[in-house]
C-alpha cells in the first residue's frame, strides 16, 4: 500500500467507518491512514457456541472491508478467553466453557467466518499461543498496570457491583486478556460490537504501558434478535444462524416486527444507511408495504450466504407454504415406527426433544395433520396412509406407518 493521498484517505475514512457508533479516534485513524501502510487489524471472537449468526456477521463484514481495502487483518479466536468467559453486556457470572466445548466450537468457527472473509487475506491466530504460556508473575505484573477503579467504571461491572450482585476475580482478567491480545499483534486497530467497547479501550491502555502507538477502537452496533428487543444470541433462541438452510433463515427473518426492517436493511443486510432511511420512510408513509419490504430484506439475507438462485427458492417457497397456505414440492420422509401417539411421532421426526415439549406445540395450536390443526396431546395415532405433519408455517414432514 503506497502513500495516498488527502482525497483517497478521506474517501478510505468515510467507507471504512460508515455504520460504526464509535471511533476512538477518528483523527488517529486519518493519520494512520494517511501513512500509506498496510494497517494491523484484529478482531477477536470467543467459540462460545457451537454456531455463528448473523449478528456476528455486522462486525464480520466490516472486518472485510479492511481486508478488501489491503490491510493487514487477524481473526483471533479466544482460545484461551473463552475460558474465562467475557462478562460483557451481562449481569450475572458468566460459566466458563470446559476445554472439551471450546475445542468442539472452534471446529466451526473459521469454516463460518469464511462465509463473510476472504480467508485466504486474513491470518487466523489463537489467543492461547501467547496467554496459556504466561507465568504467575507475569499476570501480576498486568494486573498492576491497571486498577479497581477503572474497572468498575465499565457499565456491568459497577451495575452488579451496585446491585451485590456477585462479581468474581477472575473476570476482571478478560479484559486485560483482550488487551494482551493486541499488544502481541500490535494492532493499529481492534473492532468489535458496542458492548465490547470496554475491553478495546483497555487494549488501548495497555499499549501505551507497553510504548505501543494505541490502537484505533471501532465498535459497530449489536443487532437484535428476532423479537427486536435484545441482542442476537443462539442461547436465547433468537437467531439467524449463518449456516442455517435458506428456507429457514427466510423465515425467520419473516418473524421480524415491522419497526426492525429498516434496521435489519442496514445491519444484517449492509444496504447505505441513506437506503435504509429511505425504505423507514416508505414504510411509515405507507407508500412501502411491509411485508414486501420484509420479504426483500429475507431474500437479500439468504444471498449473502446461499447465493441469489438460493434466495429467490426461499422466497417462493414462503409465498407458496405459507401465504398460499400450499405444500412445498419436497419434504423430508419419515416412518412412525411404533409410536402410538401424536406425541411420539412429533419427536420421531425431530420437532420436538421430548413428549412435554410435543404436548406444548399441540396445546400451541402449531401442529397439523394434512392441514387439520391437532388440538389433543393425548391424540393416538392412527394413520394407516402417508401423512403430512407440519408445525408452524415452514416445518414439514411425510410420515409413513411402520412397514409401508
Amino acid at each position: 500500500m503506497s502513500a495516498v493521498d488527502a482525497t483517497a484517505v478521506e474517501e478510505q475514512f468515510a467507507a471504512l467507518t460508515d455504520g460504526c457508533d464509535h471511533v476512538e479516534t477518528a483523527a488517529e485513524l486519518r493519520a494512520r491512514l494517511a501513512e500509506g501502510r498496510p494497517l494491523r487489524v484484529k478482531l477477536g471472537l470467543d467459540p462460545t457456541s457451537p454456531d455463528l449468526h448473523i449478528g456476528h456477521a455486522v462486525v464480520l463484514r466490516k472486518l472485510q472491508q479492511f481486508v478488501a481495502a489491503g490491510h493487514d487483518v487477524t481473526l483471533v479466536i479466544g482460545r484461551f478467553t473463552a475460558r474465562i468467559g467475557d462478562p460483557s453486556g451481562r449481569n450475572a457470572l458468566r460459566p466458563p466453557l470446559t476445554d472439551e466445548q471450546i475445542e468442539a466450537n472452534m471446529r466451526t468457527y473459521a469454516e463460518q467466518a469464511g462465509k463473510v472473509l476472504d480467508l485466504e487475506r486474513v491470518s487466523l491466530r489463537y489467543n492461547s499461543e501467547w496467554l496459556a504460556p504466561m507465568r504467575f508473575e507475569e499476570v501480576v505484573r498486568l494486573l498492576a498496570k491497571t486498577t479497581v477503579a477503572r474497572m468498575l467504571d465499565r457499565n456491568d461491572f459497577a451495575e452488579r457491583y451496585a446491585a451485590g450482585t456477585p462479581i468474581s476475580l477472575h473476570e476482571f482478567l478478560y479484559p486485560v486478556a483482550q488487551a494482551v491480545d493486541s499488544v502481541v499483534l500490535a494492532a493499529d486497530v481492534e473492532l468489535g460490537g458496542t458492548d465490547q467497547l470496554f475491553n478495546l479501550l483497555m487494549g488501548r491502555h495497555y499499549q501505551e504501558q507497553d510504548g505501543q502507538a494505541p490502537q484505533i477502537c471501532m465498535t459497530v452496533p449489536l443487532l437484535e434478535g428476532l423479537d427486536g428487543k435484545v441482542k442476537m444470541s443462539k442461547s436465547l433462541g433468537n437467531h439467524i444462524g449463518l449456516t442455517d438452510p435458506p428456507a429457514e433463515q427466510f423465515g425467520k427473518v419473516m418473524r421480524l416486527p415491522d419497526e426492525m426492517i429498516a434496521r435489519y436493511a442496514r445491519l444484517a443486510v449492509g444496504r447505505s444507511k441513506a437506503e435504509a432511511d429511505a425504505l423507514q420512510r416508505g414504510i411509515d408513509g405507507g407508500s412501502v408495504a411491509p411485508m414486501d419490504a420484509k420479504k426483500g430484506v429475507a431474500e437479500d439475507v439468504v444471498a449473502l450466504y446461499h447465493g441469489r438462485d438460493a434466495a429467490r427458492a426461499a422466497r417462493e417457497n414462503f409465498e407458496r407454504t405459507v401465504q398460499r397456505r400450499e405444500l412445498p414440492d419436497e419434504m423430508p420422509e419419515v416412518a412412525a415406527g411404533d409410536a402410538r401417539r401424536l406425541i411420539d411421532v412429533l419427536v420421531v421426526a425431530g420437532f420436538a426433544a421430548s413428549k412435554r415439549e410435543a404436548e406444548r406445540l399441540i396445546r400451541g395450536g402449531g401442529v397439523r395433520l394434512d392441514g387439520v390443526t391437532a388440538d389433543d396431546p393425548a391424540a393416538a395415532w392412527t394413520a394407516t396412509g402417508p401423512v403430512v405433519l407440519s408445525v408452524g408455517a415452514r416445518r414439514f414432514v411425510r410420515v409413513f406407518p411402520k412397514g409401508a
